[in-house]
């Protein structure tokens, strides 16, 4: 552990944020404006870090928290906050990735929000670059890799809770009809369609991958089989979920936002509330419509376009 004096010109503290823009530049493809923002982001943490006598890999979650809580409270928007936040999680995150800390400080950090927010859609574009680049780490990575590919495709593709995922069965997938049979809350069995890039990554997983991770334990039923050859944790799934939104530059997202992303891109598609309330496995028609952000505005939009007498 350094001292806080470690953060002169040529210090351990200059070196580790030159060796992050290095990282967004060369290995996620960010442009200059972006990486600017980011190091800016990131140095503001560690000034509030030095003023309170810690070098930038003594930071922990208190002093983290701290900082958000500063920024609140000298009137920082609230889209000021959460981007700094983003900036700093993939910051220690990509440091704590690289062996750089032994611990993730920032792994439990969030942004206060208000009561009834919920976390926000990816862009259609964004959604894309996330898939693809679950597709392009499966190309030549580990059987781990090609499972986490078909992870985020179905998570997208279904609009299901990753609990729903992970507990589902390779036999609950019916690869004829593109469907999933997952169990929702209330033990509600429902059944989801998915596309045909999820059916490409499931039938090379099918085929090849998890019979080998299968191989590695004792024969589980999962659909999604852990690295041990049992059934994937939803622990594992959220961080290979933060994992690879890292990697494709998008914004540090958990599964419940790709739930989420699935479910406002099928209403932006055209899709009717009944279908998503279906698609989603909600008992109301309330909570779908709180949920995908329909607004009134919409719901009359909506109206004066399809009713007669309107």
């Amino acid at each position: 552990m350094h001292g806080a004096g470690d953060d002169g010109a040529d210090g351990p503290e200059d070196q580790v944020v030159g060796a992050f823009r290095t990282h967004l530049l060369a290995e996620r493809g960010l442009s200059a404006h972006t990486v600017r923002a980011y190091s800016s982001d990131v140095e503001h943490v560690l000034a509030f870090a030095r003023r309170r006598g810690l070098a930038w890999d003594a930071v922990d979650l208190v002093t983290l928290r701290a900082w958000l809580g500063s920024m609140v409270a000298t009137g920082r928007s609230r889209s000021t906050v959460a981007r700094r936040g983003a900036a700093v999680r993939s910051f220690y995150g990509w440091a704590h990735d690289r062996g750089l800390l032994p611990t993730d400080p920032a792994r439990r950090l969030v942004a206060a929000r208000g009561a009834g927010h919920l976390p926000s859609a990816l862009a259609v574009d964004d959604a894309a670059r996330l898939v693809d680049a679950a597709r392009e780490t499966a190309g030549s990575g580990t059987p781990e890799d090609v499972r986490d590919w078909v992870l985020v495709e179905l998570l997208y593709a279904t609009g299901v809770r990753v609990g729903e995922l992970v507990g589902a069965d390779a036999d609950d997938v019916d690869q004829g009809t593109r469907t999933l049979r997952v169990l929702g809350k209330g033990a509600r069995e429902r059944v989801v369609p998915y596309g045909v890039p999820a059916a490409r990554a499931l039938d090379r997983y099918l085929t090849a991958t998890r019979p080998a991770l299968v191989a590695r334990g004792s024969g589980t039923p999962a659909l999604l089989v852990g690295a041990r050859g049992g059934r994937l944790d939803q622990r594992r799934a959220r961080e290979a979920v933060h994992r690879l939104s890292r990697a494709a530059g998008v914004d540090d997202i958990a599964p419940h936002a790709l739930r989420h992303t699935a479910a406002t891109h099928l209403l932006q598609g055209g899709s009717d509330l009944r279908s998503v309330q279906e698609l989603l496995g909600h008992a109301s028609l309330a909570t779908t419509q709180r949920y995908t952000h329909v607004t009134p505005d919409r719901l009359r939009r909506s109206y004066e376009l399809a009713h007669p007498r309107a």
